[in-house]
C-alpha cells in the first residue's frame, strides 16, 4: 500500500470519529482514550487481589475451624515437661527428684534425606534402630518419637550435625539417688512420668494426676512428699536382708521396723527386688527380661504367707484377755492331741504339764491348741478379726495382699490356726498386730507418712486390754531371755520376740525340707518402742548350719536393731540379766 493511501484512509478513520463525537455531544482525545482505559485494567487488576485474599481468608477460616492434626506420639500441651515433687524421708533426705532431659523428634514432611539423616543420627545415638527410624521417617506424618531421654551431650552432637526437620522436646526423667534401698515404697513412673507403684502411685491418686491433667504441675508449685521412713534405717534393712538371702541361699527375703506408738514404717524392704531408675531391662534378642520384672513384687506387704508360731503370741493373747488363762495357769502337753486323722504333736516336746510361759518358750503346739480350744470358735475368729489379720491392710502402698482363710472354720481349724497354720496373711499387718500386742493394746494402722502422737490417737482402736498387753510384754521377754528369741538378744536393749517356722507350701502341700521363717521382735521390750519383723523364705542353710527361724530370722532381726537402734535414738541399759519380771510366782 502506497504513503499516499495510508493518509487517506487515516483521514478517513478521523473524519468518522469527530462526526460520531460530534453526535453524540462529546469529543474524545486520543489521550483520554489512553486514561480511561488504564483505569479499566487497574480495577481489573483490584478486583482480581480482592478475591485472591478473600479465597485465602476464606481458607484461613476453614483451617482454624477444623480440628488440629495429631499422632499417637504427640503428648497433650504440657504433658511433656510435667513435674512431680520430690520425695524425702523423715529426716529430709533426698529418695526421689526429677532431672530435666530432652527427647529427639522429627517432621518427617520436612526431611530432605531419609538415608542420611539415619546415618548421621546412628553416629550418635548407639544402637539406634535403622530399619524402625527409616520407617519413622518414611510416614510422611507430622510428628514422630525417635528417641526419649537423650543426654545434653548428645543433643549437642545432634545438633552438630545439622539435620533438617529434627528438633527437641524438654521432659522431665525420674531419679532415684538410693536405687534399689527403697523401691517397694517408692514404687517408680513410666516413660511419661507417671506413677505405676509404690508410693509414686499414691501420689497420682491423691491428685497429680488431675494436675498434670490441667497443665499446673510444673516445679514451683509441688511441695516435697516428707515419707515416714528413716533413710539410714531403709539402708541397714535392705543391707541386712539382701545378705541374708545370700548367705541363708533363700528364695526371699524381707523385714520392716515399724513404731509402734505412731504406726509409721520407719524401714521396709523386699528381696529380689529391683532399681527403679530401670524397672524394666532388655535382653540381647530384644525381648524384656521377665526375671528381672519378678524383682517387682513386694512379699512385705503383697504376698500373704502361714507365718507359723508368730501366731501362737495372738492365740495366748486371745486366752489372756478372754480370761480363759492367766500367765500362772498349767497346761498337759504331755501328749499329741488326735482330731480326726490329725495328730497335733511338739516339735521340741518337754513330754509334761506346761506353763503358760513355757508353752511360749518351747513353742508348744499342743499348748498352744488347748487355749485356742477354750475360746469359742466365732470367737477365735472375730478376734483375730480385731487384729486385723484377717481383712485387707489399709495403708497408703497401693501393693496389699488380702488374707486368706477357711470359708468355714472348724475345731481342725481353730486348732491349726492357734499356731500359725491354715491362715495366710501379710507380713506387715502381722507386725502390726504385733506391735498392738505390746504398745498397750492400741491397733494402729501403718503409715508410710508422718504421723503425730495427736493423729494416732484419734486412729487407734483398743484391741485387747492394758493388762493383757503387760502379760504379752512379760511372754515376748521371757522368750528373749530363755527361748527361741536369745538369737536376737542385743546387748544393752532389751529385745523380747517371738519366732515363727512354718512349712512352705507348694502347689498346695506342704514341703517337709523347706520352711517360710519369720521372727517377730519390739524392743526395749519393757517399754517397747519398735517393733521388728523378718521373714526368710526357704532358706537351705542357716547360723551353724540350722534351717529353723532361730537361725535365720532371729538373726538378721538381732542385725538390723544392733545397728539401727542407736539411730532411732534408743538408749541403751546394762544391768543385772535375772530381772526380778522374771522371778514372779507363775
Amino acid at each position: 500500500m502506497s504513503f499516499l493511501s495510508r493518509v487517506i484512509i487515516l483521514r478517513t478513520n478521523g473524519h468518522y470519529s469527530l462526526v460520531a463525537s460530534r453526535k453524540s455531544g462529546s469529543f474524545v482525545g486520543v489521550g483520554k482514550q489512553k486514561g480511561i482505559e488504564a483505569k479499566k485494567r487497574i480495577l481489573v487488576v483490584i478486583g482480581g487481589f480482592c478475591a485472591a485474599y478473600a479465597v485465602i481468608g476464606v481458607r484461613l477460616i476453614q483451617y482454624g475451624a477444623e480440628s488440629p492434626l495429631t499422632t499417637s506420639s504427640i503428648l497433650t500441651p504440657g504433658f511433656e515437661i510435667a513435674s512431680r515433687p520430690d520425695i524425702v524421708d523423715r529426716n529430709g533426705e533426698l529418695l526421689a527428684t526429677d532431672l530435666n532431659m530432652v527427647s529427639l523428634y522429627a517432621e518427617p514432611r520436612k526431611i530432605v534425606d531419609i538415608d542420611e539423616a539415619v546415618e548421621k543420627l546412628s553416629t550418635v545415638v548407639k544402637g539406634i534402630d535403622w530399619a524402625d527410624t527409616y520407617k519413622k521417617l518414611q510416614s510422611k506424618s507430622a510428628f514422630q518419637w525417635l528417641r526419649r531421654r537423650l543426654t545434653p551431650r548428645q543433643q549437642a552432637d545432634i545438633l552438630a550435625l545439622g539435620i533438617p526437620g529434627i528438633g527437641f522436646r524438654p521432659e522431665k526423667q525420674r531419679f532415684y539417688p538410693g536405687g534399689a534401698t527403697a523401691a517397694h515404697i517408692l514404687g517408680h513412673v513410666n516413660i511419661d512420668n507417671k506413677g505405676l507403684a509404690g508410693m509414686e502411685r499414691y501420689i497420682d491418686q491423691q491428685g497429680l494426676a488431675d494436675l498434670r491433667a490441667a497443665g499446673l504441675t510444673d516445679d514451683a508449685h509441688l511441695e516435697p512428699v516428707r515419707l515416714s521412713i528413716d533413710l539410714r534405717v531403709q539402708n541397714i534393712v535392705h543391707d541386712v536382708i539382701t545378705q541374708a538371702m545370700i548367705n541363708y541361699k533363700a528364695e526371699a527375703a524381707g523385714a520392716v521396723v515399724l513404731d509402734d506408738e505412731t504406726g509409721e514404717v520407719l524401714a521396709m524392704a523386699s528381696v529380689p527386688d529391683y532399681n527403679p531408675n530401670e524397672p524394666s531391662r532388655t535382653l540381647p534378642d530384644g525381648s524384656v527380661d521377665k526375671e528381672y520384672e519378678k524383682g517387682w513384687f513386694n512379699r512385705m506387704s503383697n504376698a500373704t504367707y502361714e507365718m507359723g508360731s508368730t501366731f501362737k503370741s495372738f492365740t495366748l493373747a486371745m486366752g489372756l484377755d478372754e480370761g480363759k488363762i492367766t500367765l500362772n495357769s498349767v497346761l498337759d502337753a504331755s501328749r499329741p492331741i488326735k482330731m480326726a486323722r490329725f495328730t497335733i504333736h511338739d516339735d521340741h516336746g518337754q513330754g509334761r504339764a506346761l506353763t503358760v510361759p513355757e508353752v511360749f518358750q518351747y513353742s508348744s503346739n499342743i499348748g498352744t491348741a488347748k487355749i485356742a480350744a477354750m475360746v469359742n470358735l466365732n470367737d477365735h475368729q472375730a478376734f483375730l478379726t480385731k487384729l486385723g489379720l484377717l481383712t485387707k491392710m489399709s495403708t497408703e502402698l497401693p501393693e496389699v495382699a488380702t488374707p486368706s482363710q477357711p470359708r468355714v472354720w472348724k475345731p481342725i481349724n481353730q486348732a491349726t490356726i492357734s499356731f500359725g497354720h491354715g491362715v495366710a496373711t501379710t507380713p506387715l499387718q502381722t507386725a502390726v498386730a504385733g506391735a498392738a500386742l505390746i504398745n498397750g493394746g492400741k491397733l494402729i494402722s501403718p503409715t508410710f507418712l508422718p504421723r503425730t502422737r495427736a493423729e494416732t490417737d484419734i486412729l487407734a482402736q483398743q484391741v485387747v486390754q492394758p493388762k493383757t498387753s503387760a502379760d504379752m510384754r512379760y511372754l515376748f521377754h521371757w522368750n528373749g531371755i530363755k527361748g527361741s528369741g536369745r538369737s536376737a538378744q542385743v546387748a544393752g536393749f532389751n529385745v523380747g520376740g517371738k519366732t515363727g517356722t512354718a512349712d512352705k507350701v507348694i502347689n498346695g502341700r506342704y514341703a517337709a525340707h523347706l520352711n517360710f521363717n519369720a521372727f517377730l521382735a519390739g524392743f526395749p521390750i519393757d517399754k517397747p518402742r519398735y517393733v521388728v519383723l523378718t521373714v526368710i523364705d526357704a532358706p537351705l542353710t542357716g547360723e551353724t548350719g540350722g534351717r529353723l527361724a532361730a537361725y535365720t530370722a532371729a538373726p538378721m532381726a538381732k542385725e538390723i536393731i544392733s545397728r539401727s537402734a542407736a539411730l532411732l535414738g534408743v538408749q541403751p541399759q546394762f544391768g543385772n540379766e535375772n530381772d526380778p519380771q522374771l522371778l514372779v510366782n507363775y
